[in-house]
């Protein structure tokens, strides 16, 4: 293990995330609030300490797949808990377990919340918890790349493979430090591009920015307590159309800005990301008419917020217009279904993604295939190009993973006694990323309820899904614990 490394990495995670508390103690100038010295406070910790850890360079800067894993697992535990003291020192949020619960949602993009009444909190905390959302849906450690140069064998690409999501992770262009850059430059600028139709929509100058920042991380804290209800259709349709956007895979955004068209339009895993979008609505539709709810409501309306749920959902954004915990069942078994597909890989969604369900599809099939007709050769294929058997294997052991992850989850979170729905759909709204649940987890409530012991199991799984669980295993595993010893 090459610990110097992943000290000085840590350490410009450290800088870097004081630098950006800076922006919410700027927020609190603007506003006048006391609120922002805390953040102040704790980024000048924050600089100070990752300036004495970077001072001094470390001679080897090899990153292998192991010190991958383990300075993405640490990198986002250690920025999770300084970004959560704010919320403490100012009071917003006094508690440090809300706090970190609030602050690793935040970073997670899950969206999920401890709070009652957002509306009670500071511009700065509010900007703050809505920035966590954009910092982590693209990922700090490649936001790290594409600033701070770094040379070694296997350093880049060992350490983007760890925290980018998906079951492949593939260089755009020649140089990882270029594609880390050519992804954020994307990010920003279709941020920038919500946020001028947000204030074309007449939408505040402060709300605009907090929902740019909060769909583009595909996170779903809101600044209202109503989330997305209060405000216009424009707006919904708005948050609609870029919240579907930021689940498509960057990958075809490069494409189209190197006007490689015809390759963007056939991306496969975007096609059937955008069908199953379209499917779900349709059947919810459906749905509706079989049970004449929302009886009082145009189709008109009926249809935005049916396609602004399925696209919240699948993109594990997290805001909502409506209270879909009153849906037709039909219509709740398709929610819950989009959030277990999730987004695409190479996005800033969550869920299992498109890709790997792809790959289960067509293995099942091909298993079918061979069962009838054993000498035939069948090769899996995806994007048009065969998938190597290494990445089939490694799907089936991120499954097993998942599911191991979610049942122990589940029996512990059980011991709050609340019901099937509530525990079931809690944890499939933390480790997918998303944010609201059902029934007592549902749109139109927060997690306040739960207990020490179910949040910081949560707050595991927030982390999980987010860094698509092995980094975060890893740190559980015996063997890991062990190779730290000298000798090893």
């Amino acid at each position: 293990m090459n610990y110097k490394a992943v000290a000085y990495i840590l350490g410009w995670i450290l800088v870097i995330e004081g630098a950006l508390m800076l922006t919410p103690f700027a927020v609190s100038l603007i506003y006048g609030e006391e609120h922002g010295a805390a953040f102040a406070v704790i980024a000048a910790v924050c600089i100070v300490t990752g300036i004495l850890i970077v001072f001094r360079k470390p001679k080897r800067m090899t990153f292998y797949s192991r010190e991958g894993f383990v300075v993405t697992a640490l990198a986002w535990i250690l920025m999770s808990v300084f970004g959560c003291l704010p919320f403490v020192m100012n009071g917003d949020i006094p508690s440090f377990t809300d706090a970190l619960f609030e602050t690793v949602s935040g970073f997670t993009t899950t969206g999920t919340s401890i709070l009652d009444d957002v509306e009670a909190l500071s511009h700065a905390s509010l900007f703050w918890r809505s920035l966590t959302h954009w910092i982590g849906g693209m990922g700090v450690l490649v936001f790290l790349l594409a600033l701070i140069p770094m040379t070694g064998g296997g350093t880049h690409m060992n350490i983007m493979r760890a925290e980018s999501p998906g079951p492949t992770v593939s260089k755009l262009l020649p140089k990882v430090r270029q594609t880390a850059f050519a992804l954020y430059a994307i990010y920003l600028a279709l941020t920038i591009a919500e946020f001028i139709m947000l204030v074309i929509g007449r939408m505040p100058v402060f709300e605009a920015i907090t929902t740019a920042v909060g769909t583009a991380g595909t996170g779903g804290f809101g600044v209202k307590a109503d989330s997305m209800a209060s405000y216009s259709p424009y707006i919904q349709w708005v948050v609609t159309a870029f919240m579907i956007m930021f689940g498509i895979n960057f990958g075809v955004y490069f494409l189209l800005a190197t006007r490689k068209f015809k390759s963007a339009a056939i991306h496969e895993e975007a096609r059937y990301y955008l069908l199953i979008i379209l499917g779900a609505a349709a059947i919810i539709a459906i749905a509706f008419l079989m049970n004449g709810t929302l009886p009082d409501m145009a189709w008109g309306d009926k249809i935005r917020h049916i396609v602004f749920q399925c696209a919240s959902l699948i993109t594990t954004t997290g805001f909502t217009t409506i209270d879909y915990d009153t849906w037709p069942q039909l219509a709740l078994m398709v929610l819950l279904t989009l959030m277990f597909i999730g987004a695409c890989a190479g996005s800033t969604g969550g869920g299992i993604k498109v890709s790997r369900v792809l790959i289960m599809c067509r293995s099942v099939k091909n298993s079918l295939t061979l069962f009838f007709h054993p000498k035939r050769v069948v090769n899996l294929r995806s994007e048009g190009k065969t998938v190597p058997p290494e990445i089939v294997q490694s799907v089936s052991v991120y499954m097993i993973a998942y599911i191991i992850v979610y049942v122990v989850s589940i029996f512990i979170v059980s011991l709050d006694n609340y019901d099937f729905t509530t525990n079931f759909t809690a944890i499939a709204a933390t480790i997918n990323n998303i944010g609201p649940g059902l029934s007592k987890a549902g749109p139109t409530e927060s997690f306040s309820m739960f207990s020490p012991l179910s949040k910081y199991v949560m707050i595991f799984d927030m982390l999980a899904g987010r860094l698509e669980l092995y980094p975060m295993l890893i740190l559980l595993s015996p063997e890991f614990w062990k190779s730290l010893k000298p000798g090893h």
